[in-house]
């Protein structure tokens, strides 16, 4: 069985609180293997993976979804910290205008790194959805949002697996364990004991996980089509009142949320004007949804099985 692990490294909005750090999420994927993403990456993002037992050099793909200082100035002490411990893989950074700007940051200082940073440039224009990144079992998906700089929102998607019905194997005469399901995934269909099995005879298909990731936005079709059927959407919901600017207000979240059909909202990004958690979670028990809705703080691990 899969699974995803979602530590919430900080939840505040421009500017950090004694209880909110600056915005940034790990993201552990667990399968055969394991692959271990960065969603933002805040100032003291670092710090917080290390107080909360993960493990930096573990990661592999940072997505930045804009170039506002609260998402990605901790990129810099990670990318320092890493090359003092002899990293050796390479980093890859996502983000609109990437090859612009992670240069930029790269050359401050004299630090001599062992291991390349990429920079991956993402489409910040437009309404269409892009696959960013792909492997044999996951992709990463990104829309552009607005925010009035260049911004993008982020999807990890699990790909759909093909599992082994093994009642309807055994009907036909399978053995529970046998080599023969290895040769029937892989080519479609086997013969045992001189009866063809094909694979759509024995099988059946798990739906992939998916988690969508807002960065900051004002509400806008593009976010609603990334995060549509999402297991977990975390969106930005800076103010829990009316509020004119380039963020989403809470009530405008739940509408998001509500019309991508997710299973349920976090929202994070929250204004430094809030510091009471307990009335923020009023409000949100207040609103009744068809999903469930909860309050992203510092420290916050949820997992997606």
């Amino acid at each position: 069985m899969t699974r995803f692990e979602i530590t919430f490294l900080g939840t505040t909005a421009m500017v950090p609180t004694p209880k909110r750090n600056h915005p940034s999420i790990y993201v552990r994927y667990v399968s055969a293997g394991e692959k271990c993403f960065l969603l933002d990456c805040g100032e003291g993002t670092q710090r917080q993976i290390i107080s909360l037992g993960l493990n930096f050099m573990r990661i592999d793909r940072i997505f930045i979804t804009h170039w506002h200082a609260d998402h990605f100035l901790g990129l810099l002490g990670l990318v320092s910290t890493m090359t003092i411990e002899k990293r050796k893989r390479p980093l890859y950074v996502y983000a609109p205008e990437a090859e612009k700007f992670v240069p930029q940051f790269l050359s401050i200082g004299y630090a001599a790194r062992k291991f390349k940073v990429i920079p991956v440039d993402v489409p910040y224009e437009g309404n269409e959805k892009t696959t960013i990144f792909e492997d044999d079992e996951l992709k990463v998906e990104s829309v552009p949002v607005k925010h009035g700089i260049p911004a993008v929102a982020y999807a990890i998607v699990e790909k759909d697996r093909v599992k082994i019905d093994h009642e309807k194997a055994s009907e036909l005469g399978l053995p529970k364990k046998s080599p023969i399901f290895k040769r029937i995934k892989k080519f479609g269909k086997a013969v045992y004991k001189g009866i063809e099995v094909n694979l759509t005879d024995i099988s059946y298909v798990e739906r992939g996980k998916k988690i969508s990731y807002s960065g900051d936005t004002m509400p806008c079709s593009n976010m609603v089509e990334l995060a549509k059927n999402s297991d977990i959407l975390i969106h930005e919901s800076t103010y829990f009142e009316e509020f004119e600017r380039y963020h989403t207000t809470f009530e405008q979240a739940l509408g998001i949320a509500e019309k991508a059909n997710v299973k349920k909202l976090i929202v994070t990004h929250i204004s430094r004007r809030y510091q009471d958690d307990n009335e923020l979670r009023k409000i949100i028990k207040s609103h009744k949804t068809s999903f469930d809705v909860d309050l992203a703080v510092d420290g916050m691990k949820l997992v997606l099985e």
